[in-house]
């Protein structure tokens, strides 16, 4: 494994999902999740995140729609934080969420709305937004 390459992509995790997270998801490893938690780190992202091929913004809508057509609703909630996080204002989060209604379906366009309001709700609660 690619220490450096791992130690970028837990930093872009940090800064995309929050320490909170990322410092839960590390601790809640047990000796068999671990190795998994440093694949995720390095692959995920470190390689996919630390080039400069697209910005942070770019990304995570990149990975709203993939996470929609793919029915990962967990995953997209946290996603959804991390777009908010890297600058997705709410106009582009609603295009987004538009995009995702037309091309993977209305039902994945409804459950991507509720998800992403369920998520900002929960941020203006803690004053994240």
């Amino acid at each position: 494994m690619d220490k450096m390459l791992r130690q970028a992509g837990e930093a872009v995790r940090r800064k995309v999902l929050g320490d909170d997270y990322v410092d839960r998801a590390l601790g809640n490893a047990d000796d068999f999740s671990r190795p998994f938690q440093d694949v995720l780190n390095e692959y995920c992202w470190g390689a996919a995140w630390t080039d400069n091929g697209l910005d942070l913004k770019q990304r995570s809508l990149v990975n709203l729609g993939m996470l929609a057509a793919l029915n990962r609703m967990h995953e997209f909630g946290i996603h959804v934080r991390g777009a908010i996080r890297n600058g997705v204002t709410d106009d582009e989060l609603r295009a987004a969420l538009v995009q995702i209604a037309v091309y993977c379906g209305i039902p994945a366009g409804v459950e991507a709305f509720r998800v992403a309001g369920n998520v900002r709700a929960e941020m203006r609660e803690k004053g994240e937004l």
